[in-house]
């Protein structure tokens, strides 16, 4: 007698294997779910019991291909088929005899339905192991129809499944890759799995995790799961980290990554459900800070997402995360402390990844700080070579405003550090906190012109006409010129503005090309100023072209190498360039051009 599944199943199938699911390959996880959990109820009531799951590829020449799944589970009655075979949402676990529901894996009807992505055709031969019932055989059908029928053949308890293959699914029946789906994703699980294919029989998931495996020493766990971390995911880590947190109960291993990680790319970790595989692409487990491992875990009391894939976002989550946070510092710690050699080697690969913990977390701040390296006007140093130095650290937030004051700062002898760039501000900025004799003092292009030497008299005659050129050139633009003498001697020009003139002036680069409705919110932004901030152009009177310039007789000359060399000043500070300062460039550039041709012989 035929029966319709009390669902869409059409509609379900392709939820399935378009939306829920990730790939098709899935199905050999729910199959093993199933196995697994109907093996653990049995076990409940029947202690002692040694449960035992195959999987049974036909012959390749078979058309269509066959797998079948046995184990020697907890069964079904005939009752039980209809009630937990058609029904979304039930499940044989939630039964009246108390079964501590926290033991299983999942729900057993939408397990057994995702095979319909694979297969037209189901079957389902199971015998309970409760009662002393007959076996009873379940056929089901892609179409939504399914029939259920007595057998009278004396069965031992336990359930088979039989799929056979659609036809554009023909490649995953093959035995090398069921063998491989069922390491993949049951290799943790603790019932042998067997995977039979031709001549060939192996137990698949025979040695287990390796991070729960007793070892002789530090030294052969590490190499151990290091062999481990290459053979999953074909990279040869730096290192390899024991997880281990109470909350959640979950176990597991981080490796290192071998080059430096994207601070905001997506970072996957392969996760494991109470032994079997959830997710390969699960990226909220770990702490923010922590994208320089790649995780290898099982939880066991976590709660997963209705794709199976994730975890849902709670308190047992977060302070899951928090242990594992723990245990990843801690083993940095212990490196630091111990292990210089390996805590340098780990440092010049992701010290990026330190400094983000280290801004997070005060106890990471006082242990680490004297490690982190940072960039300076005399190459890359540590918070440590810093303070051995001697005076004050100076530094500079800005990125930019930093490579225009490197050179400088380097040729008046000053080291310069570069606190710009992710965490950088911060963790400068916290120094005293550990180190209250260091004094800080950060820097723009303005502090540094204080330590310009000034002209004599002679000198400012030589420029007075320059200077006096460029006062009405440069009036437009709010800039004010100078001249001192600085190094190095190379740079013509400096471009000195400050915190509000820089705001200023990207506010108006950005009305240039935003549309009229933003151009409206950056005018205001711009009227709400009383005053136009000052900058000015300092002309370095070391640099020889400066010199030739102040004997240089026509206004006009000396009016276009001041255009040239306040865009130059500009490009140097790595300022964005209005339409009027470009204007500019060109009319300069045009006019030296002209005088050049017209004293040409």
């Amino acid at each position: 007698m035929k029966h319709r599944f009390q669902v869409n199943l059409r509609g379900l199938i392709d939820l399935l294997s378009n939306h829920l699911y990730s790939r098709p390959e899935v199905f050999v996880r729910e199959l093993l779910q199933n196995a697994v959990d109907a093996i653990t109820a049995r076990w409940q009531f029947e202690a002692g019991f040694a449960g035992e799951i195959t999987l049974a590829v036909g012959s390749q020449r078979a058309k269509p291909p066959t797998l079948e799944v046995t184990d020697n589970g907890v069964g079904l009655t005939e009752a039980e088929i209809h009630r937990f075979l058609s029904t979304i949402g039930e499940t044989s676990k939630r039964d009246a005899e108390g079964l501590r529901t926290g033991d299983f894996l999942g729900q057993f009807g939408i397990g057994l339905l995702s095979c319909f992505v694979v297969s037209e055709e189901i079957v389902v031969i199971t015998r309970s192991a409760r009662e002393d019932s007959p076996a009873v055989e379940w056929r089901g059908l892609a179409d939504g129809s399914y029939s259920v029928r007595v057998l009278d053949a004396d069965l031992a308890p336990g359930t088979k499944v039989y799929l056979k293959c659609r036809p554009d699914r023909e490649e995953i029946f093959r035995g090398d890759s069921i063998k491989s789906l069922v390491r993949h994703y049951g290799i943790l699980l603790p019932y042998p799995i067997r995977v039979a294919a031709g001549q060939t029989s192996v137990v698949v998931n025979e040695d287990g995790a390796p991070w729960r495996r007793a070892y002789a020493s530090e030294q052969a766990r590490t190499t151990s799961l290091l062999r481990y971390g290459n053979e999953a995911f074909d990279i040869s880590f730096m290192d390899a980290i024991p997880l281990r947190s109470r909350a959640g109960k979950v176990d597991g291993v981080a490796f290192v990554l071998p080059h430096p990680a994207n601070l905001n790319a997506r970072r996957g970790h392969r996760i494991y459900l109470r032994n079997m595989l959830l997710s390969e692409d699960a990226d909220n487990l770990l702490p923010d800070w922590a994208f320089f491992v790649k995780a290898v875990v099982n939880a066991d009391d976590l709660r997963p997402t209705a794709s199976r894939e994730g975890f849902y976002e709670d308190d047992r989550l977060e302070a899951a995360r928090d242990e594992l946070g723990a245990c990843l510092r801690d083993h940095l710690v212990q490196l630091a402390g111990n292990e210089s050699g390996r805590f340098e080697r780990f440092l010049a690969v992701h010290h990026l990844a330190l400094k983000a913990l280290a801004s997070q977390d005060d106890e990471c701040y006082r242990i680490f700080i004297d490690w982190l390296p940072f960039e300076t006007s005399r190459g890359r140093q540590t918070v440590r070579a810093l303070r051995e130095q001697g005076g004050a650290v100076y530094y500079v937030d800005d990125v930019a405003q930093y490579h225009q004051m490197e050179k400088i700062a380097s040729a008046q002898g000053l080291t310069l550090v570069n606190a710009g760039y992710a965490y950088d501000p911060e963790l400068i900025a916290r120094l005293p906190e550990v180190y209250p004799d260091v004094e800080l003092q950060r820097m723009d292009a303005a502090d540094l012109t204080q330590e310009f030497e000034e002209l004599d008299p002679d000198e400012r005659d030589s420029v007075h006409a320059l200077l006096e050129a460029a006062v009405p050139t440069l009036r437009p633009f709010g800039c004010q010129p100078e001249a001192r003498k600085f190094h190095p001697a190379d740079l013509p020009a400096l471009f000195v503005a400050g915190t509000d003139a820089r705001f200023l002036r990207a506010l108006e680069q950005s009305k240039e090309t935003a549309d009229p409705l933003f151009q409206g919110v950056l005018e205001s932004l711009q009227s709400r100023r009383i005053a136009r901030p000052a900058t000015t152009l300092v002309l370095n009177f070391r640099n020889p072209l400066i010199g030739r310039l102040g004997s240089v007789a026509s206004p006009a000359v000396l009016t276009r190498a001041v255009q040239v060399l306040y865009v130059q000043g500009l490009l140097l500070a790595q300022q964005p360039l209005t339409s009027r300062e470009l204007a500019l460039l060109s009319q300069g550039l045009a006019g030296l051009i002209e005088s050049a041709i017209a004293s040409a012989p």
